[in-house]
């Protein structure tokens, strides 16, 4: 599994395998989130909490906002 960037003990995960739309997975402490990366013109947002804490799950969601171009671009390297 790739891991494409790593902060504060967030691992954030591109599936090479994976669907569409561009998101990604998450994962805290054995806990994982996935997030909707967005585009150019949306923002990401929520699509799944699989057992992390709130707390931790919008940090990983300000996370993907502030790496979002980085993060799309990641995707598009993976998935073409």
């Amino acid at each position: 599994m790739p891991k494409v960037w790593e902060q504060e003990g967030f691992r954030f995960i591109i599936y090479p395998d994976d669907h569409v739309p561009s998101h990604i997975h998450v994962i805290k402490a054995g806990e994982e989130v996935v997030i909707d990366l967005g585009s150019e013109y949306e923002p990401p947002d929520f699509r799944e909490n699989r057992g992390m804490r709130t707390r931790d799950a919008i940090r990983a969601l300000e996370i993907c906002y502030e790496m979002q171009d980085h993060l799309l671009s990641e995707w598009r390297r993976i998935h073409g």
